[in-house]
């Protein structure tokens, strides 16, 4: 039941996030008739205005996370996050619509950093990779609806894309009333020091064992540049295809984006936890070796992508995809597996900081700005190929070279996690 409820969470969770990227050329295009027009680059802000606010508090909630109910911490952000963003189809103004995206990143904050120590307290270290892998094929499912939903709720006559924003309220706020009805599991010893048995919470100084692995370290690095490609891709998709390939109007793009996300999201999402486990007892490196890999694979299926005329292009956004979702179950594992259950909660959200502060809160902005530099009268919707296709492309290299290069390091990490303290661990 409480993976079933996460699951369903983290489904509302990539709804709210991507129906701003379905609608967002809808919202350019009535600011526009109302004289106030929405460059690129300030379009691309509103993600990361989102994401600026969602990584400067996860490590707060990450803390208050290891210390006290994480059922009540779910409960409070899924409600904020959801009633803010039912506000944003209220928004009159680029200002307000930019309050709204930052407090739903405020809610996400209190759910990112706390759902997964719940699963890792209540699976082995054997089974943690293919339930987790069920808990995060919610983002391809979950950002595929929001693609879909919102460019057809967008173009619907009568609708328009702030109805998008308004019935993504309901669900949510259901399900924060839900968590509250939670029991908090045990924390496997998360409060036990190594000596006497006496129970006491982490400290700050605890921390700074992180730094100090090895595993840590190059998973958080793989996924940051995952994160900036994958964060670049999400937004600018759409337009991508819409407006400077011309393969179709927008709700049609967002259906067919939708469907390819949903079908290579769950299966690469599930294949890649299921055979990070399976590979573990052969090479205990797998769960990095199976996301570097996969990475690796895809960076030329995605440069074909760019390159191929549709509508044989669909099939590479479909095998790119698949590749960029390979690793979710397996890095995230890793995260689980390799540090102490007491300081487990803020561990996530250090990660979840240092990936978005230097992944996919600069891609958007970054990818609208260069787009915005290279627009002419030749080009009058900018060098996409370049903008677009360049900085995933270095991204995606970058996070499988990190991930192969953290695989020996996994076994030790993974044996002295639970005895690791900070100053007093390992």
């Amino acid at each position: 039941m409480a993976v079933g409820l996460l699951l369903a969470i983290n489904l509302m969770n990539y709804v709210d996030r991507q129906v701003l990227a379905a609608v967002e050329v809808r919202i350019g295009d009535e600011f526009a008739q109302a004289g106030r027009p929405i460059s690129d680059a300030k379009m691309g802000l509103l993600s990361t205005a989102f994401l600026l606010s969602y990584m400067f508090c996860s490590p707060l909630f990450g803390r208050w996370a290891d210390r006290m109910s994480r059922w009540f911490i779910v409960a409070v952000g899924v409600g904020v996050w959801s009633l803010a963003s039912g506000a944003s189809g209220l928004a009159q103004t680029y200002v307000m619509l930019l309050i709204t995206r930052m407090f739903v990143g405020i809610g996400e904050a209190a759910y990112g950093p706390t759902a997964p120590t719940i699963i890792a307290d209540l699976y082995p270290v054997e089974r943690r990779g293919s339930v987790l892998a069920w808990f995060y094929m919610a983002i391809p499912v979950g950002s595929a609806i929001g693609y879909v939903w919102g460019g057809h709720l967008a173009d619907m006559p009568g609708w328009g894309w702030r109805w998008a924003f308004y019935l993504s309220a309901p669900p949510g706020l259901a399900l924060a009333v839900w968590a509250l009805s939670m029991r908090e599991p045990p924390r496997a010893g998360a409060f036990k020091a190594a000596e006497g048995g006496v129970e006491r919470v982490s400290r700050l100084r605890d921390l700074m064992v992180l730094a100090r692995t090895p595993s840590y370290v190059f998973n958080t690095l793989g996924m940051t540049a995952m994160t900036f490609a994958l964060g670049g891709v999400a937004f600018w998709m759409p337009r991508y295809i819409s407006v400077y390939r011309g393969a179709g109007d927008l709700a049609t793009v967002n259906l067919r984006f939708g469907i390819i996300t949903v079908v290579a999201g769950i299966s690469a999402t599930l294949a890649g936890g299921y055979l990070g486990d399976k590979l573990r007892s052969r090479w205990s490196g797998s769960y990095f070796l199976v996301s570097g890999i996969g990475m690796l694979i895809g960076l030329p299926l995605f440069l074909c992508f760019l390159k191929v005329d549709f509508p044989y292009a669909w099939g590479f956004v479909f095998l790119a995809e698949f590749c960029l979702f390979f690793n979710t179950g397996p890095t995230n594992t890793i995260l689980a597996n390799v540090t102490h259950p007491s300081i487990r909660a803020s561990a996530f959200a250090i990660n979840i900081l240092i990936i978005h502060a230097l992944g996919d809160a600069i891609s958007p902005s970054l990818i609208g700005l260069l787009n915005d530099q290279t627009k002419s009268t030749d080009l009058p919707n900018g060098d996409m190929n370049f903008s677009f296709g360049a900085t995933v492309s270095a991204a995606v290299f970058l996070s499988g070279v990190f991930w192969i290069l953290g695989s020996k390091h996994l076994k030790r990490d993974t044996e002295l996690a639970p005895t690791r303290m900070g100053a007093e661990g390992g």
